[in-house]
């Protein structure tokens, strides 16, 4: 999916001689925190509603007290997952969308590429989550695939992040099963690092329980 099938038909965009008061009573009624400026189809810049509050008149129009804007963007045919970079980094609400020309197209919302993001890891589909922990040069996708599927599990969803450490990646797994007691013994076998597991499974909460009571056993001894 690409930033253009995002595109907002709602968030208006302002021009350079709109008020500051205009621009806050557009984000009210919109319910967010920043609009594109705009003139001619040009897109000079985004303000936010902090810069508005801080303008000496907020009757003032825009340009006259705002001539440096910052200018963060994204290209129509960019993937979706590219948006969030500039969202995140600049703690947006909305981010402009630009053609290949340069030319203004519209906005997308946070609210809107947040769903869409949600749906791509099937974050709502029914299932487990397994996190695991590895280093870099030990990840392998069609291994972690193969021991998956070869419990009779699909992966609905991944994601892989470093967690600040470069050598070392954190692997989310989204499942389309809660009884995940075999693959999480397979996973194990491998000498994967379970990191976390969220599951109602009732299976996956006696294999707990039975090794809660064998390691006890063996404090015991």
């Amino acid at each position: 999916m690409t930033v253009s099938d995002l595109l907002s038909d709602v968030v208006p965009a302002i021009h350079k001689t709109d008020t500051g008061t205009d621009a806050l009573n557009w984000m009210d009624v919109f319910k967010v925190s920043h609009l594109p400026v705009v003139d001619d189809g040009e897109y000079l810049g985004l303000v936010s509603e902090r810069e508005i509050y801080d303008m000496h008149n907020p009757d003032d129009a825009i340009s006259s007290q705002m001539l440096v804007m910052e200018r963060p963007f994204v290209h129509d045919n960019q993937h979706i997952i590219e948006a969030m970079q500039p969202l995140a980094e600049n703690n947006l609400s909305v981010l402009p969308v630009l053609d290949f020309e340069d030319k203004y197209l519209g906005v997308i919302t946070l609210p809107d590429l947040s769903h869409e993001i949600a749906n791509m890891v099937s974050s709502n589909a029914h299932g487990a989550i397994v996190v695991l922990e590895l280093s870099v040069r030990d990840y392998s996708l069609s291994e972690i695939s193969q021991i998956v599927e070869g419990n009779d599990t699909k992966i609905l969803g991944l994601y892989v992040n470093t967690g600040g450490n470069p050598d070392v990646i954190f692997v989310t797994l989204k499942l389309n099963r809660t009884d995940i007691s075999p693959v999480i013994q397979t996973l194990e076998r491998y000498n994967y690092k379970i990191v976390q597991v969220f599951s109602n499974d009732k299976d996956y909460d006696m294999l707990l329980e039975d090794r809660y009571n064998s390691f006890m056993k063996f404090l015991s001894i």
